[in-house]
């Protein structure tokens, strides 16, 4: 029985350790072409070339509040595409919403590879409109700023280039090496043990996970405690709501306190934010998770414990095991190693104490590399007693690839018109940004508002062109109201397959809506008076 299971997870870490390899050998292989390091001198120079420009703008500033194009581009090159570019990007959302509902297609749906076929089919018709309909200019952002015009007559091959590097190498690379090295290494940790399952110790698990999320991630926190909180509660029947609390909670409000922490947050500092501004956020925080965390311990105590069948609870009370953690040699130092990387090796900042910039996607490739370590020096035992598969994260990597691509458009439309549409306050841009966070995916829907921040002019102290109040208001409901779908953030996908796999019924689309409809967006509403 051993054997068969051992047999598949042993390929798969086979495939992923020669993936890996092949991976960085392709980067050693553009090193010594020395392309990276083309990368990151263009990204040098396009900062030095604009701190000049915005030194003799101040100098001959007419007004106390003229403002400079910001790196990366505030404004946009040309005219956005029409807003039925769009319906690829809502057919994909459709699809993750309407398809596991859908009685015919739920088990084809099931299939990563299905998830694959229709975003590799929507990021196509995408593609093939900039190819061969768009005709003004676009906006290149990687590695620097830069605008793409159209060809004159025919197909136009530099537009749909710049589009795919907007998506992919720009955003999606950076996005997926982070969640997969995160997935990875806490695969290789094992929290077990079988509590209790009472409303204070389930309680004490949604806070530790809360905690632990802004330090290793909502991605990290989620797959290391999600197993333990199931196991713990595997003897009760009414469980359901204790999942979606840790969706809530561990896989999104939990993350706001450093840019490891989410995904959005980890795009801001990739467009300049500092690495330890968002600890400012504490208080909002704080508020919001206190508050969460005592509605579902009202919840569990009062309405779901009480209706747990005596026999249940009395075969919970004897079946209990103590916590043991086991795998923290070589991933715990590997995880230390993770966020050293996201906080250093930004090419776009000098290392501490040098002059040095690093290469262009050296921090991606050395999270390939703490990857390839935990799983060539970590316990294949403990993986495998965690059912740890990459099922998850290739979900997640399949639908995002065609929602980083299929939303090009949706950015388009917001970038060139975001600054028309009246909202300027902090709570604005909470309410916006969360709003479409919530059904577009947190992070780029971050970088829409972040950039059309940007094009207001600041009321006071600024973070990378930014108003202070603004960026709290796009990080904040980025973050926050990234638990109120399914599909707001990475990790909920993966949380909630690991339960169904556990036996447990989660809602369906819009049935966790309603549990988030009326526990988090009272929440929300009362931090955004308080705090914004």
């Amino acid at each position: 029985m051993h054997d068969a299971h051992s047999a598949p997870a042993v390929d798969s870490t086979k495939r992923t350790l020669l993936g890996i390899a092949l991976a960085v050998a392709a980067y050693a292989a553009a090193a010594a072409a020395g392309w990276p390091q083309h990368g990151r001198d263009l990204i040098v120079e396009a900062q030095a070339a604009h701190g000049s420009a915005a030194h003799a703008d101040a100098d001959h500033a007419p007004t106390e509040h003229a403002t400079t194009e910001q790196p990366h581009g505030g404004g946009h090159a040309g005219t956005a595409p029409p807003p039925l570019t769009v319906l690829p990007f809502v057919l994909l959302l459709a699809a993750i919403a309407i398809l596991p509902l859908t009685a015919r297609l739920s088990h084809w749906w099931e299939h990563n590879s299905s998830k694959l076929l229709v975003a590799g089919l929507l990021a196509l018709i995408t593609l093939f409109y900039y190819t061969l309909f768009h005709r003004d200019p676009v906006d290149l952002h990687f590695p620097t700023h830069a605008t793409v015009a159209p060809a004159v007559a025919g197909p136009s091959w530099g537009v749909a280039g710049a589009v795919l590097a907007n998506a992919m190498l720009a955003e999606y690379v950076p996005f997926i090496a982070l969640l997969f090295a995160l997935y990875v290494i806490t695969g290789g940790v094992r929290i077990e043990g079988d509590l209790v399952a009472t409303p204070n110790v389930n309680t004490a698990f949604l806070a530790i996970g809360t905690l632990a999320a802004s330090f290793i991630g909502t991605t990290g926190a989620a797959m290391l405690l999600i197993r333990p909180v199931l196991e713990t509660n595997k003897e009760r029947r009414n469980v359901v709501h204790t999942i979606v609390f840790f969706i809530f909670l561990v896989c999104n409000c939990g993350g706001c306190l450093l840019p490891i922490g989410d995904p959005p947050l980890f795009l801001g500092y990739l467009e300049g934010v500092d690495f330890l501004w968002t600890m400012s956020l504490w208080q909002p925080w704080l508020f919001t998770n206190a508050m969460v965390l005592a509605i579902y311990w009202a919840w569990d105590t009062f309405l779901a414990y009480p209706r747990e069948r005596p026999g249940d609870i009395v075969r919970d009370e004897r079946q209990t095991t103590r916590l043991r953690i086991s795998g923290l040699w070589p991933n715990a130092l590997l995880m230390a190693g993770v966020i050293a990387a996201v906080a250093l090796l930004d090419p776009a900042k000098a290392l501490p104490g040098t002059t040095w910039h690093p290469w262009v996607f050296l921090r991606e490739t050395m999270l390939l590399l703490l990857v390839g370590a935990s799983l060539l020096f970590g316990s294949r035992a403990i993986r495998e007693n965690n059912g740890f598969t990459y099922g998850a994260i290739l979900e997640v990597a399949a639908l995002f690839l065609g929602i980083f691509i299929c939303m090009q458009p949706a950015l388009a439309l917001l970038n060139e018109r975001g600054a028309s549409l009246g909202i300027d306050s902090p709570r604005a841009f909470f309410w916006a940004t969360g709003s479409l966070s919530s059904v577009l995916d947190n992070a780029p829907t971050y970088l829409v508002f972040f950039k059309t921040a940007q094009t207001l002019p600041a009321d006071g102290a600024t973070m990378a062109g930014v108003d202070v109040g603004r960026l709290a208001g796009v990080s904040l409901g980025a973050v926050f109201l990234g638990a109120m779908t399914y599909i707001g953030n990475g990790p909920n996908f993966m949380v909630k397959a690991i339960a169904e796999q556990s036996g447990v019924k989660m809602p369906s689309f819009f049935g966790y809506v309603l549990y988030s409809l009326g526990v988090l967006l009272p929440v929300f509403a009362a931090m955004s008076l308080l705090f914004l």
